[in-house]
Formats: structure tokens, sequence, C-alpha cells
């Protein structure tokens, strides 16, 4: 029993497809509503989701003098917003098209007391439909949204353990409803070359501010119609020479056509030991991309975080007089 609760889920797409296009744009809609809440951080930081104990939480917004929370629970199957004013609203996650829901979300708001301005114009997808016009989308497995809820918590676990190992500048995990996948991104310090843009349904502006250092990228990523299946993957902005054909972890490989590098959720899925693969996947491809764009890796990197351990500060850098 205790293995299959710890069991990676399964995750193929086409038994989900419906479903997961409708929340990939009902995300847009919670998400939307922080991008019109928070102040802007750098890389866009202020607008993704975070992953929860029962499922996505979009973590407090501003709104007022007070804060909101707006959380899905794919447990329960609820969309809930909670204030610091002790108010809650909430409304079941069920079959609906998206135009409902958007309109749910708008009169769960305005109970509240929430004024937002948002765009209801979908974003990074091709031929969008607006959000209050969208009755083609309206599918909801619960089952689906659980298992995809899962492989996000259980990937939040390694990615988290994987972000611990580096002192230099490095993102939370976040959950980019706009792509729809959850990522951790560390960075060399070092400004990019303006990014050249073209991402459908994304503005250059978002585009070249997001990527205005150099990165080292990595997360999970369920699928689409054009590449219908979940999978891991990493990838280095700007893509140094020689980062392609670098070793990886077996079966992962380089695709050409993402310009990144890919592992198959199943065969993580598939592993004797599933987390170690992941870990893995993540230090290698991390690795391919520092050691390609040599970067500072001494100055950069550290062991990985231990729990209730402080890490310990070496001693070359600590400097001045005793006192």
């Amino acid at each position: 029993m205790e293995r299959e609760r710890n069991a990676w889920p399964d995750l193929t797409y086409q038994t989900w497809r419906e479903t997961a296009a409708t929340l990939q744009l009902w995300t847009q809609i919670v998400g939307k509503v922080r991008l019109g809440l928070a102040p802007w951080v750098n890389h866009s930081w202020q607008v993704p989701l975070y992953v929860a104990a029962r499922g996505l939480t979009t973590s407090p917004m501003p709104f007022a003098g007070e804060i909101l929370e707006i959380e899905f629970d794919f447990v329960h199957h609820r969309l809930l917003a909670r204030t610091s004013r002790a108010e809650e609203r909430s409304f079941a996650l069920e079959p609906q098209t998206v135009a409902d829901f958007y309109a749910r979300v708008g009169a769960l708001l305005r109970e509240l007391g929430v004024k937002v301005e948002i765009n209801d114009r979908p974003v990074e997808l091709a031929n969008p439909i607006r959000f209050a016009a969208d009755r083609t989308h309206r599918s909801y497995d619960a089952d689906a949204a659980g298992r995809f809820w899962r492989v996000l918590m259980k990937t939040d676990i390694v990615l988290t353990h994987f972000r611990s190992g580096f002192l230099g500048k490095v993102s939370p995990v976040h959950f980019f409803w706009g792509s729809f996948d959850l990522a951790v991104t560390r960075f060399s310090g070092r400004r990019a070359p303006p990014h050249p843009g073209g991402i459908p349904g994304l503005s250059d502006e978002v585009t070249r501010e997001a990527y205005s250092h150099e990165v080292s990228s990595a997360g999970f990523w369920p699928g689409n119609d054009a590449f219908p299946r979940a999978a891991f993957y990493s990838y280095a902005y700007p893509q140094p020479a020689g980062f392609s054909s670098q070793p990886v972890t077996p079966p992962a490989y380089y695709d050409t056509g993402l310009g990144e590098f890919i592992l198959p959720y199943e065969q993580v899925r598939q592993a004797a030991d599933p987390e170690a693969t992941l870990l893995d996947f993540l230090t290698r491809t991390y690795t391919a991309a520092a050691d390609a764009a040599q970067w500072d890796r001494a100055a950069l990197e550290c062991r990985l975080g231990v729990p209730g351990r402080v890490r310990p500060v070496p001693q070359e850098s600590v400097t001045g007089s005793s006192r």
C-alpha cells in the first residue's frame, strides 16, 4: 500500500488530453489574477503558481491593503479563494466551459471585494479563444487532474532538492501557467544577448526580460498535441557550443526540434529509483550547460542541502580581520 501511495502515477497524454487543455486555460485565468495584483518581479517571477499540499496555489497576493490567495484543490476538486479578512469562497472543479469558469472566478472575486482587471486572451497558445467566449474547452476528469498534481508534487520535491545545491542566483520552483510546466532555473550571473522572441502569444518584451541573463533551466511538462507525451526537460540560454553533444542520463536525448534535452516521464516512472534518476538528469544537464558555457562552477555550486543542518561557510569566503 505504501509503495502504491508513493508511486509516480501514469500520465499518458492521450488519456487526459481534453482535461489538460481545459485545465491549462483555467490556470491561466487564475494566474492572470496574480499578474493583475502582484508587482512585477525579475523574470516574471510574480506570475507563477506553486505546488501545494492539495494542488496549486497563487501564494499570497496583495489587494487593498489585504491579502488574497487562490488555490486549485485537486484532492477535493474545488477552487478556493481566501482573504486576510477571514473570508472564503469556493466552487466545484467539474466539467464546465472556460467561459463559465471565467465568469465564476469573476463573481467570486467580486463577492470578496477584489478589484482586478485581466486580459481575457490566453497566452502562449496557437489560435487562442478569449476566455469569455470559449465554450469549446469544457473537460474535467477529476482522477486525471489528481494524477497530474501528484506528478507535480513529486517533481517539486526533487527540483527543490536539486535547487539546494547552488550558491548563485536560483529561482524558486515555479509552475508557469502560460507554458503549463514546472521549472527551476540557475543563473551564471552574466548578462545574456537579447532573446530573439517570437514565442506565440507572448510579447517579445516579456521574453527578453525573462531571459535577460544566462541560464540553465529544467523542469517537467505534461505535453501537448505537437509533443504528445509527458517529459522532463533541460535547456540553456544562450545555448553554448557543444551543449547538445554532452553525455546525459540514459535514456535522455537531445531534441533538435525543441532545442533541449528530454527525459521521457514514463522512463522515470518505471525506473527502479525515479527520484535518483531525475536528480541525475538535472545534475548532468546542468553540468553540460555550465561546462560548455564556462560558468564559474567553484563559486556557484555547493553540496545539496540537508534538513536541519546549517550549510558550512567555506573558509576562503571569510574576509576581514577578527575582532
